[in-house]
């Protein structure tokens, strides 16, 4: 008879088996008929396991049937391992053991050991780690083990112990890079700091193990003193003011008032640059007021320049070009009409990747197709090569009279799978292109079994099917990072036979060249959007192009704004729309219902669609930012569809929308809808209203 703690375990597995044995009965119904996975040879040229990994006692297995291949697992050891990992977030290691040893038979044991090891790492025996990293399982647990260990020695300046472990490490943070600069230091000092100088120039706070070396690199002299201010610039850039301020205090010469001025200017920019006296501005009020300036444009560009109109003749010739690259950015960004007239004014100043971007759009805004060409060739090499400006180049030169050169890089876009590569391909009419000619494959029952054999696919479904999704995803990217396109396609497979929907499309758009376009555009739930789709009216491609973005079929998707459900539903646009459809029973919590999701979001759908004139990009835009937004967005006059997408100000919305539109094309194809292109689907524009502008 089990004593106290036994029965608590028992009763902490049966309720956390309990949460969710409902919703798993009608799936472990149908695996009935199962048979091993793990027997016969696999395919010619798929994944062999590892020769020394230990092959578990608890195995999946495969179900064949009209529906194909899922993984069977042991429900109890699932609930085995919730209640392990409860254990390990309450730090509980008598409670953790005892589940640990539940699991000692299962290919989930991996994950007891890993939980036991992490709580008492601090103090945990050298051997006992050496022994868990040399496990023969193919887990990205090893590799984050190695991480948070490596972490540790540093700390402790164990060097000899971290100089034999670092070279295995896969995934490096800039935490475990500077430790091992570190480390290097003690016998190549200078070449240790000069390659941590390359770590200096960053606005963002870099970890306390790369803050020893910028301390030995500013006392050696190989950081300096414009360093310092070149960094402090980056860091108000992105309104770093406490680390601005850290900055500002190694500063020596002729700015001891800088910290205080930044305080001051972070408290009331206006107040600030009111208060400045334009005929005695000192260097730490200049890099202050630049600062203010800034965070200004931000409210209002106008204002901001209207400011600078006063004390602009204080500055340096190169304070004033920084300064319009400032106004420039923010100005394109709020869609200002004179954005391009102070990009212009910022002259050769060297431009960021995100003010380049935003000078590009600014011209596109204005439709200067000139100033766009030379924008995108003022960019760094490698942002030239984006797919964006490859186009959008393509575009320039195609109105600048230049066509050959323009087909060129419509050819090198038209094979790609993207919004980019789909907008290439409509301006290239008649002209073959590859991604017609796209091989395809489906795996067969023995390429299936094969990639089924590898515990990391197995790990990532039971992980996947209790909850812990962000483990499931690391297990499942781990298992398949070394997949060729064939084997890609056969984890997209399992995937999509479990219901992991969006595993597989992951998994099947990591294809380089033999593809499956209807796992990359996955298309369930048919039967059940029908009928609010023909109620609604809308277009059933557009609603599964905008399902596939928002939560890629998982219903249980749960955004950090608190969006729900499939259709990724606000609570308050939830009841907004539950009362005008005049559903009187409705609570909060029913958003997760499959038929409640489909049936309010659809109506949403619809609203906006018929809000904006039946405008699929205006509507898209506002599902994600909200109707009066995509409203305010509109130019002053007719805008190419793509142009107010690329215009967007949000990064989210934008990248939002070309996704959207681009996979609705997919899925028109798909369903034999009548053939669009994308640019039509992108259209025109309309202007604001007068009223509104």
């Amino acid at each position: 008879m089990p004593g106290a703690g036994g029965v608590r375990d028992v009763l902490c597995s049966a309720r956390l088996l309990s949460r969710w044995f409902v919703m798993e009965f009608i799936f472990y119904f149908l695996l009935l008929a199962s048979m091993p996975a793990w027997a016969g040879q696999p395919a010619g040229g798929a994944p062999q396991l590892n020769a020394k990994e230990k092959q578990p006692n608890i195995r999946p297995a495969v179900v064949h049937s009209e529906g194909g291949a899922a993984i069977d697992g042991s429900l109890a050891g699932e609930a085995d391992l919730l209640a392990a990992q409860e254990a390990f977030r309450a730090g509980d290691a008598a409670r953790l053991e005892r589940f640990a040893q539940r699991l000692k038979e299962s290919p989930l044991e991996v994950y007891a050991s890993y939980y036991q090891l992490r709580l008492g790492l601090e103090n945990a025996d050298t051997l006992m780690v050496k022994r868990f990293l040399s496990r023969s399982e193919d887990t990205p647990l090893v590799d984050r083990m190695r991480g948070e260990w490596l972490k540790l020695l540093g700390k402790k300046q164990q060097w000899e112990l971290f100089d034999a472990e670092y070279p295995r490490l896969i995934n490096e943070d800039a935490e475990q890079t500077c430790y091992a600069l570190q480390s290097r230091s003690r016998s190549h000092e200078r070449d240790a700091l000069r390659e941590a100088r390359g770590l200096w120039f960053n606005g963002k706070d870099r970890p306390e193990s790369c803050n020893v070396l910028f301390d030995a690199a500013l006392a050696a002299g190989i950081i300096g003193e414009q360093d310092i201010l070149r960094r402090l610039r980056l860091a108000l850039e992105l309104s770093n003011t406490s680390l601005a301020q850290k900055l500002a205090e190694r500063l020596t010469g002729n700015y001891p008032a800088l910290v205080a001025e930044l305080k001051n200017a972070s408290v009331d920019v206006d107040r600030y640059l009111g208060n400045l006296k334009p005929d005695n501005i000192n260097d730490s009020q200049r890099i202050a007021a630049l600062f203010a300036l800034q965070r200004l444009a931000k409210q209002s560009p106008d204002l901001s320049a209207a400011r600078w109109e006063r004390i602009s003749a204080n500055f340096l010739e190169d304070e004033q070009k920084y300064f319009y690259g400032l106004l420039g950015y923010e100005a394109a960004r709020n869609l200002h009409g004179r954005a391009l007239y102070w990009f212009k004014e910022a002259a050769n100043i060297p431009l960021n990747e995100r003010q380049a971007a935003w000078r590009v759009r600014a011209a596109l805004r204005a439709q200067d197709w000139p100033e766009v060409l030379a924008g995108i060739n003022a960019m760094s090499a490698q942002q030239q090569r984006e797919a964006a400006w490859l186009y959008w180049k393509a575009r320039a030169l195609q109105e600048s009279g230049r066509p050959a050169e323009a087909r060129n890089l419509f050819v090198l876009l038209s094979g790609e799978f993207h919004y980019y590569g789909q907008l290439a391909d409509d301006e290239l009419t008649g002209v073959p292109v590859l991604s017609e000619t796209a091989e395809t494959y489906k795996p067969d029952r023995h390429a299936i079994e094969a990639i089924m054999q590898l515990p990391g696919v197995w790990r990532s479904v039971i992980l996947y099917r209790i909850g812990s999704y962000s483990d499931a995803l690391e297990e499942w990217r781990w298992a398949l990072r070394n997949l060729n396109d064939r084997e890609l396609l056969a984890a997209a497979e399992i995937a999509l036979r479990n219901k992991m929907y969006d595993r597989a499309i992951g998994a099947a758009e990591k294809t380089v060249s033999v593809h499956d376009f209807s796992l990359r555009y996955l298309a369930p739930y048919r039967e059940a959007l029908q009928s609010h789709i023909r109620e609604h009216g809308l277009e059933e491609a557009w609603v599964y192009g905008l399902m596939r973005q928002e939560s890629r079929f998982a219903s249980s998707a749960k955004s950090d704004v608190g969006a729900a459900g499939l259709m990724q539903i606000m609570p308050a646009t939830a009841r907004w729309a539950a009362n005008k459809l005049g559903l009187k029973n409705y609570r909060t919590k029913l958003i997760d219902q499959l038929d409640t999701n489909l049936r309010l979001g659809t109506y949403y759908m619809k609203t906006i669609f018929s809000q904006f004139d039946g405008d699929a990009v205006l509507a898209t835009a506002a599902y994600n930012a909200g109707p009066r937004r995509a409203e305010q967005w509109r130019g002053e006059r007719l805008l190419e569809g793509a142009i107010y997408a690329e215009t967007i100000p949000f990064e989210e919305t934008r990248e939002y929308v070309k996704k959207v539109m681009s996979n609705t094309v997919y899925y028109a194809r798909q369903f034999k809808a009548p053939p669009r292109t994308l640019k039509q689907r992108m259209g025109v524009v309309a202007p604001k209203p007068a009223d509104n502008r």
